[in-house]
């Protein structure tokens, strides 16, 4: 086997929301418990409430702050060197954070042909409704969803204080499954974009 099909695959994990009081880091800690052990996967978790994005999009017009350049110069990066991504997001309305729609338009061939997991977390519906959009757009900037998602539902009664879901075993069962998608199709896009790199 060739050091690309060996080495650890590398997954970016983004907490989605920045809002006071949120539950995504809670639930993002929980997520990270559940790939303990698997020496074969390296988490860098990318926090947005820790990541000062400009508002204004490239060539809209208007100069970013130097303190939103040096947010991209720093993040960035870790986005191109990741193998695949999981995003954590609450269910807004029905849809995502504007803080995860405007890091994510902040960036394009860092995201192509990558895999893209989702834990998503909200009232009776757990974020599905986040996720059905979130789909759509990665499709857009040429990633691939893998099938399965983690979705906890109602996340402040279902959820302990330190961040748990009360119904643990089926979660975490949930996330195994999806981390295994996420984990074939990693590897075997890595090894993809390695033999003949993607044009888009």
């Amino acid at each position: 086997m060739s050091a690309t099909e060996t080495a650890p695959l590398r997954i970016a994990v983004i907490v989605g929301s920045v809002r006071e009081g949120r539950a995504g880091r809670a639930v993002t800690d929980w997520f990270l418990g559940t790939a303990e052990g698997a020496d074969d996967l390296h988490l860098d978790v990318v926090d947005l409430a820790d990541v000062e994005l400009p508002m204004v999009m490239p060539g809209w017009g208007g100069t970013p702050s130097p303190e939103a350049v040096a947010a991209l110069a720093d993040v960035t990066p870790r986005l191109a060197a990741a193998d695949a991504f999981v995003v954590v997001t609450p269910e807004y309305n029905h849809s995502f954070p504007a803080s995860l729609k405007n890091f994510i338009d902040w960036h394009h061939e860092q995201w192509h042909a990558k895999p893209v997991g989702f834990v998503s977390y909200g009232g009776l519906s757990g974020g599905l409704r986040a996720v059905e959009q979130l789909r759509l757009i990665f499709a857009e900037l040429h990633a691939m969803t893998v099938r399965d998602s983690v979705s906890l539902h109602g996340p402040w009664s279902g959820l302990t204080e330190d961040g748990a879901p009360r119904d643990e075993a089926v979660c975490e069962g949930a996330a195994k499954g999806m981390l295994g998608q996420l984990s074939w199709w990693g590897r075997s896009l890595r090894t993809a974009r390695e033999i003949r790199p993607y044009s888009g």
